[in-house]
């Protein structure tokens, strides 16, 4: 497999994970590794303004957990059941003396983490919606350091199915009767504007 092949495939693997074998550990030295990728991604200005705090711990990760909203979409759904949450999380947080925007470049260093839990053999999920006063004292964070991001990490127990988007152009993920998770998305020629070519 060609490197170009190898990258296609780690991108189609990296899906958003919600449930885990959460009995199977993550090692604060995998958590570090993750970090590691993340504090390479491009940054504007180069002012890296991101810091990570880490919980590999049973006890702070069901303290995590229970601050966060999981899948707006499965409305009928309140999170992964015991023994089928998180086994580790990494709390993104932006460091406000050294940058008070937020722009792209969350996204740089979250993609790297996800691709590398993936290369992992681990799955993620990156959750915006929870207490963010609840998780600051939890994870002991400073207050000149804001919350943004709580990224979930395990062993994957789903499946995550892509798949075209149909004609009707819903977009909402969801599961099939075998707990399937099914995500649609736009093909190729859906998301391409205009396109040009050197003449011959």
């Amino acid at each position: 497999m060609t490197n170009q092949q190898l990258l296609s495939d780690l991108v189609l693997r990296t899906r958003s994970i919600r449930r885990f074998r959460e009995h199977e550990g993550v090692s604060l030295a995998t958590l570090h590794s993750l970090v590691d990728l993340a504090r390479l991604a491009p940054c504007a200005g180069n002012k890296q303004p991101f810091k990570y705090a880490l919980s590999a711990s049973r006890r702070t990760n069901a303290l995590i957990f229970s601050n966060l909203r999981w899948a707006a979409y499965l409305q009928d759904w309140p999170g992964p059941a015991e023994g089928e949450r998180p086994a580790a999380y990494i709390v993104i947080c932006r460091d406000i003396s050294l940058s008070d925007a937020l722009n792209s470049d969350q996204g740089f260093a979250v993609q790297n983490i996800l691709l590398g839990a993936t290369a992992r053999g681990l799955g993620g999920c990156v959750i915006a919606s929870f207490v963010r006063d609840n998780i600051r004292k939890i994870m002991q964070i400073h207050e000149d350091l804001d919350p943004i991001w709580v990224i979930a990490l395990g062993v994957p127990e789903e499946a995550v199915v892509v798949e075209h988007l149909g004609p009707e152009g819903n977009i909402r993920y969801w599961r099939d009767a075998a707990g399937v998770h099914h995500v649609p998305k736009r093909s190729l020629e859906d998301v391409l504007l205009t396109q040009f070519q050197e003449d011959d």
